[in-house]
């Protein structure tokens, strides 16, 4: 008898012995929710200095985080600009030069490898609810779509942001020894889109857009209203009761977003997530406005960046250095430890520098615009530096095109219709018709009004960046390098 109860005892440990040799350890890599807003411009966040626009769940993440204050996109258009922030390749190295939707149809290159697929191949569950608006699916695979959203549809799951975040909590309490990797993209703050029966977009030019508000609201949200008489006109825009009005409903469709940030941290932190997530709060490009969105000038390419680290050593710390949507790719899989010299990209990891004092080394960067509508051909190329900006305007005999729900927003149609010579600082025909170089000294000019290119006192600093600039395009296999010789 003794002998059977050794025996078994022997069996027994032998049995836990090799369970716990087989059994796979809890993967304590951070998961990772990379939070993508729709035109959300930085001068609509509290947290950026705006003393009206009520957004206290960004704040608070800026709070608890780091905030970025030289953070720009490369192409500041949806599809273009989405493309580099999931491959770390600019637009005109992954394909996606324009929009995917609709007859736009541009897609990326089937041999691009992008964050979510190799995020999947380092053993992250990959989850995506919201906008996509990125092609081929299949190049950009996610393993769990959670709920795909419209095209800046005000039916879309993409419009209703505490919706979204409900809908994330399964991935949440998923029982998993693997982190998660989720892409949470609103179609918030876009303007509303009304379609025809055969499709098409239509656009009223005679009243300010709702930007996705709509009576009744959303479920769970507290509308937050303004009135044009309170919200503050960027430099960038007229000052005109057009204008106001559709700030007015920008900021409404901004503070919906903000709560859902507001429930999406909130259930992190029900299911004792959140000490262990990575979150990266930004937008894709700046505010859906003519002088913004579509235009490398400031307004369009200088953005919100928020990273809240898993374990925070500096709460509500600034960075200045200067990082683009080409290095997000990079520092994600940086932080999923799957960055590796097999990775290619045309960015940099700034991971080891989110909390770092007196950063060196961070002091350009590079954007590329090919694209926004397929009927939009206005290639742009840029270097901006701390002090100075300069952009290649590489069909400057034509004119500035612009995007069909731009033109017919109430703002731009009633300086048509009144006869405005001015648009913001700048003149409607200095907006439209553009020329070859426009270099600009923002410490003189934040506004970039006083095109430098031809003053003789500037022209060592026009060399010095055209260089730079079409160094850049060759090292990156721009084929509009070609328009430095041929045009």
């Amino acid at each position: 008898m003794v002998r059977i109860l050794f025996a078994c005892t022997i069996l027994i440990l032998t049995a836990i012995t090799a369970f716990r040799q087989t059994r796979r350890p809890k993967d304590s890599r951070p998961n990772i929710v990379l939070i993508v807003a729709d035109d959300h411009g930085r001068e609509a966040v509290g947290c950026y200095g705006n003393p009206v626009i009520k957004t206290p769940h960004i704040d608070r993440l800026a709070a608890e985080g780091t905030r970025f204050t030289n953070a720009f996109c490369t192409t500041a258009s949806c599809s273009p600009s989405r493309s580099v922030l999931l491959t770390g390749l600019h637009n005109h190295a992954n394909g996606m030069y324009g929009l995917e939707h609709r007859e736009h149809h541009f897609s990326s290159f089937d041999t691009v490898r992008t964050l979510p697929v190799q995020l999947e191949k380092a053993g992250y569950r990959t989850a995506r609810i919201g906008k996509f608006h990125v092609a081929p699916e299949r190049a950009y695979h996610f393993q769990q779509v959670l709920q795909g959203g419209g095209v800046n549809d005000p039916a879309s799951i993409g419009r209703s942001p505490v919706s979204m975040a409900d809908l994330c909590y399964s991935l949440f309490t998923e029982k998993s020894e693997k982190p998660f990797f989720l892409y949470f993209a609103t179609d918030d703050p876009h303007r509303s889109n009304g379609v025809a029966p055969n499709g098409s977009p239509v656009f009223k030019s005679d009243q300010a857009n709702l930007f996705g508000n709509r009576p009744g609201g959303y479920p769970q949200v507290h509308d937050v209203f303004y009135q044009p008489f309170q919200v503050p006109v960027p430099p960038y825009l007229p000052d005109t009761r057009a204008a106001r009005m559709e700030l007015a409903q920008y900021y409404e469709s901004i503070s919906r977003l903000d709560q859902g940030v507001e429930r999406l941290v909130a259930l992190l932190k029900e299911t004792g997530q959140y000490d262990n997530t990575l979150i990266i709060y930004l937008s894709d490009n700046g505010a859906p406005f003519p002088g913004s969105k579509t235009t490398l000038y400031e307004p369009g390419m200088k953005l919100p960046l928020i990273v809240k680290l898993p374990k925070p050593q500096k709460p509500g710390f600034v960075q200045d250095a200067m990082v683009s949507w080409v290095d997000i790719t990079p520092t994600l899989l940086d932080f999923a430890g799957a960055l590796s010299d097999k990775v290619y990209s045309q960015g940099r990891s700034f991971k080891a520098i989110v909390e770092q004092e007196n950063v060196t080394g961070w002091d350009e960067v590079y954007a590329s615009h090919s694209l926004h509508e397929v009927t939009m051909y206005y290639p742009m190329r840029v270097l901006r530096e701390r002090r100075y900006k300069l952009i290649f305007n590489l069909a400057h005999a034509l004119p500035f095109p612009m995007a069909l729900d731009l033109y017919h927003s109430f703002t731009w149609q009633d300086v048509r219709k009144t006869g405005r010579k001015l648009y913001g600082k700048r003149t409607v025909a200095a907006y439209l018709n553009r020329p070859r170089f426009e270099l600009y000294d923002l410490q003189t000019d934040p506004d970039e009004v006083h095109n430098l290119a031809a003053d003789p006192k500037h022209q060592a600093v026009l060399k010095r960046m055209q260089e730079k600039l079409r160094r850049f395009q060759q090292q990156t296999k721009d084929l509009w390098v070609s328009k430095w010789e041929f045009e």
